[in-house]
């Protein structure tokens, strides 16, 4: 069966990686359709052996496509990774692993979650056996890739700037990057809270079924490349164990236990990077409180907090698995 698949965005950091994982996981296509902005027209992208060139977007550009991705558009099924449409009842919010039997229905349209709600979702979904879970306090540490490449040249230009005196701030003048921490992602409500933080509690709450679960989370900015990691206490209905914790993210798809201490061997941005897995560890229990779980997460953002989980929405809805050509 021909099938054609777009690519709006193709250009951008997670458009790229999203090529990258089509491209490894040999996901079935006769056509890539990259679009973009008419500034970025003019270019290629490599794919399977020959370069393929980015068209600006049309009223045509979705004619004929079967599945789109980071768009939306008629005729197509469409995985959105925009936030538009992540907390509509109508459109599913999906991690395949978690939650992948809502995919099962064919829906058109498909939400692609926040770059942190995902990977947390993943991680707490596989404890699922040790009690029900009652609460969660996270502190995100969110690399600058997520903010997009003009945040990362940001970045960039603040590390040259900072070696020889002050780091630079940023060209519209807010706080640099570089060598800095920023409480600080997304825009601040009449609360206090960010737009990413109460993306983080919705948005996890809906793809864990719980609407009812506690959730605090704390988002900061990090002089980081690639990599989003966190920090998570999550308390259980009774004592859990840390052993038991470790076996079940053994287990489950998408998770990989990386918790030697002693060896200095735990999650870390630099590791996970190109990564699909989730990566886990600093696992203890609550030294006041044994219902409290405490470990540390590390997570691609631009893989599985963003292009892996959309492909892999893509190969369910299109009945492939990886490695199908």
């Amino acid at each position: 069966m021909s099938r054609a698949v777009a690519i709006l965005g193709a250009t951008g950091l997670v458009g790229g990686t999203t090529v990258k994982i089509l491209e490894s996981r040999g996901f079935p296509l006769d056509e890539l359709r990259l679009l973009a902005s008419e500034r970025s027209a003019h270019r290629t992208i490599p794919f399977r052996g020959r370069d393929v060139a980015v068209r600006p977007v049309a009223d045509d550009a979705f004619s004929g496509v079967d599945l789109a991705l980071f768009a939306t558009a008629a005729g197509a099924r469409v995985v959105d990774n925009s936030s538009a449409f992540r907390l509509e009842p109508d459109v599913p919010l999906v991690v395949p692993e978690v939650n992948g039997a809502l995919l099962d229905a064919r829906p058109p349209l498909v939400a692609n979650g926040n770059c942190v709600a995902i990977p947390l979702t993943l991680v707490l979904h596989a404890l699922s056996s040790l009690g029900r879970l009652e609460r969660v306090t996270v502190a995100s540490y969110q690399s600058v890739s997520g903010a997009g490449q003009e945040a990362l040249d940001e970045l960039e230009r603040g590390i040259r700037g900072g070696l020889d005196g002050p780091p630079p701030v940023r060209a519209d003048g807010r706080p640099a990057f570089a060598y800095n921490v920023l409480p600080h992602i997304d825009r601040f409500d009449a609360e206090g809270w960010t737009g990413e933080e109460r993306k983080i509690v919705n948005e996890t709450r809906r793809m864990l079924s719980r609407p009812d679960l506690m959730i605090t989370p704390t988002s900061v900015r990090v002089p980081v490349r690639v990599g989003h990691s966190a920090a998570v206490v999550a308390g259980f209905d009774r004592a859990v164990d840390p052993a038991a914790a470790r076996a079940a993210w053994a287990s489950a798809p998408g998770v990989r236990v990386v918790d030697e201490p002693s060896r200095e061997r735990y999650p870390t941005p630099l590791e996970v990077t190109g990564q699909d897995d989730v990566l886990v560890g600093r696992v203890r229990r609550d030294s006041q409180d044994t219902k409290q779980l405490v470990f540390f997460f590390a997570s691609d953002n631009l893989r599985k907090g963003a292009a892996l989980n959309a492909v892999q929405i893509a190969e369910r809805l299109a009945g492939v698995t990886a490695g199908a050509r």
